[in-house]
């Protein structure tokens, strides 16, 4: 057979892969050259190999494969291929038309289900022929041409023509309509068409009981703000399916979210049980741990997710500043150091990333507390302090700033204007309880601190309660006037974004709408108000989120604040 003759079962349109690159990741040399051998009989054009996880991980960030072959197990590491796609697809770093082949000896239905969830193209028993090989090749490239429409219009940006093309070809059923659904609630549910995605995730449900479609209504629960229904519909999911990984993140999400912190603290441990080499899942288990209260198990993860992953796209530097705080409290000037190192060595890598270098300074200051060079921390921590009201203080800086603040008061370094500080960043960032306990947690060791902060979310509840209650009583002007006035003052999202919702619901009497609208609008992009859910864990500025789909390189979400504790929630 000529090295580019085309298969019986596809037409030449389809198989042409003279010009395709593929990267071959295998740790057994005889594998590896069968593989090669295979995939030249029928005339890759460029076939790149790779024996370790960690170098093929660099390749597929710094470039893109037409088709990927990855065997699942590798002796002497501890990620498996699966541990890579995952990552992958969960921080879109592979694009939508490559082609992922996973080839193993394992043929349990557990892990065949688990990697079909990843969204895997193709998953291939040893022993397989170079037919085997080549036919999922095609049979995937053949679904990828087939939704070449909804692909384009993905590119093109045309969110809205992706997701009618999508519900057109499920309601039709015409060929891979269940992937196609997949995409188009993917769609729906990222620019917030909560409702249209959660009809046609049930909708799939109805037609064929598949986890992911479950796990999709579970997701648009989340993100309208029912955490208590989307953990109802996961714990039906869990059972039914135990070992579905991405069922535990979205369940620990809604638990954090209703802050129940030990209850999330389990869940994402039985995740990263599941997946032990996960990037991703060891910060965000890491990060629960340390906010729950288990310290020595958080600085455990972090420092393992640090050593396997501080080179990778997937890292959070958040955790570098969280190792610091841990380091100075046991006097641990050396491994202190490190972690500074560490923030500089990603600043340079990172250049025009300005959340780095404000996560450097807190482990500075950090590093002049335990030099006893008292002046330098207090003038690091008044110009942090400084910027609390402006657009880029987030629920990260309000974060670190107040766990600063802590250790400078424990150190008996005085700081008289720590008090209006603290009230400041509790009114405007105390949007729900588990973002509240979440400061709280910054604070430990400060009961003064701890208690200002949940006395800050106690105004913000009776300030929403008393406008709210003027919509009640037949006055949403006044209630809409009363909640811009003192989402102005304070810069709380929950009470922008109330009024904003009042404003929606009473349009035709509220006589100064057009103005009040515009006042609220402008709260809204100005401060990021729209991004409304905890978000502890969740890298979705860059990535797919827990249960979804990475979609190809042209779509862009709705902008979101960097980091793992970077989102405020206006829901709770």
């Amino acid at each position: 057979m000529s090295i580019h003759a085309s298969p019986p079962f596809m037409s030449a349109h389809h198989t042409d892969l003279h010009d395709a690159r593929a990267l071959v990741i295998d740790g057994n040399p005889r594998s590896r050259s069968i593989l090669l051998s295979q995939l030249k009989e029928f005339g890759v054009g460029t076939i790149v190999q790779c024996s370790r996880l960690v170098d093929a991980r660099t390749k597929l960030e710094m470039g893109t494969f037409d088709v990927v072959i990855c065997e699942h197990y590798f002796e002497r590491e501890e990620l498996t291929g699966q541990d890579l796609l995952d990552d992958l697809r969960r921080n879109q770093l592979l694009p939508f038309f490559t082609v992922f082949v996973m080839v193993t000896s394992e043929s349990s239905y557990s892990k065949v289900a688990e990697a079909a969830e990843s969204a895997l193209d193709a998953y291939l028993l040893k022993p397989h022929t170079a037919m085997g090989l080549v036919k999922r090749i095609y049979q995937a490239r053949k679904r990828k041409m087939a939704l070449k429409d909804i692909f384009t219009a993905i590119e093109a940006e045309d969110f809205e023509l992706a997701g009618q093309l999508c519900k057109q070809r499920f309601d039709s059923r015409k060929p891979f309509w269940l992937y196609a659904a997949r995409i188009g609630a993917e769609l729906m549910l990222r620019s917030g068409h909560l409702s249209e995605a959660q009809q046609l995730y049930e909708a799939v449900v109805a037609a064929k009981t598949l986890p992911w479609a479950k796990l999709g209504v579970a997701r648009a629960q989340l993100e309208a703000g029912y955490p208590q229904r989307a953990t109802t519909t996961l714990e039906s999911l869990i059972e039914t399916d135990p070992g579905y990984t991405d069922a535990y993140d979205v369940m620990g999400r809604a638990q954090f979210e209703l802050g129940n912190f030990q209850n999330a603290l389990a869940t994402f441990k039985m995740s990263t049980k599941l997946t032990p080499s996960s990037v991703n899942r060891l910060l965000k288990h890491g990060m629960m741990a340390w906010y729950a209260g288990e310290r020595e198990e958080g600085i455990e993860l972090l420092d393992r997710a640090t050593r396997i992953g501080l080179d990778s796209k997937l890292f959070d530097p958040q955790a570098l500043v969280l190792l610091a705080f841990a380091r100075l409290d046991d006097n641990d000037q050396r491994r202190l150091l490190r972690c500074v190192e560490h923030l500089e060595h990603l600043r340079d890598r990172n250049p025009d990333k300005p959340r780095i270098p404000r996560l450097l300074d807190v482990a500075q200051a950090l590093v002049a507390i335990q030099e006893y060079q008292t002046a330098r921390a207090l003038d690091e921590v008044r110009r942090m302090a400084k910027t609390i009201l402006e657009p880029g203080f987030d629920f990260e800086s309000a974060s670190n700033l107040l766990a600063l603040m802590t250790r400078l008061a424990n150190s008996s370094i005085q700081l008289y204007e720590v008090d209006a500080a603290v009230d400041t960043m509790g009114l405007r960032f105390c949007t729900s309880r588990a973002l509240t306990e979440l400061l709280a947690c910054a604070a430990t060791g400060r009961t003064d601190f701890i208690n200002r902060i949940r006395a800050a979310h106690g105004d913000i509840l009776k300030l929403t309660e008393e406008a709210m209650s003027l919509s009640l009583k037949g006055d949403p002007q006044s209630a809409v006037q009363h909640l811009l006035a003192d989402g102005e003052r304070t810069l709380n999202a929950k009470l922008i974004e109330s009024a904003h919702l009042v404003l929606l619901r009473y349009e035709g009497r509220i006589a100064d709408h057009a103005e009040l609208k515009q006042r609220a609008q402008m709260l809204r992009e100005r401060y990021r108000t729209t991004d409304i859910h905890a978000g502890l864990g969740e890298q979705a500025a860059t990535g797919r989120a827990a249960g979804g789909m990475s979609l190809p390189a042209g779509y862009k979400p709705p902008q979101k604040t960097e980091g793992l504790l970077a989102k405020v929630n206006a829901t709770g």
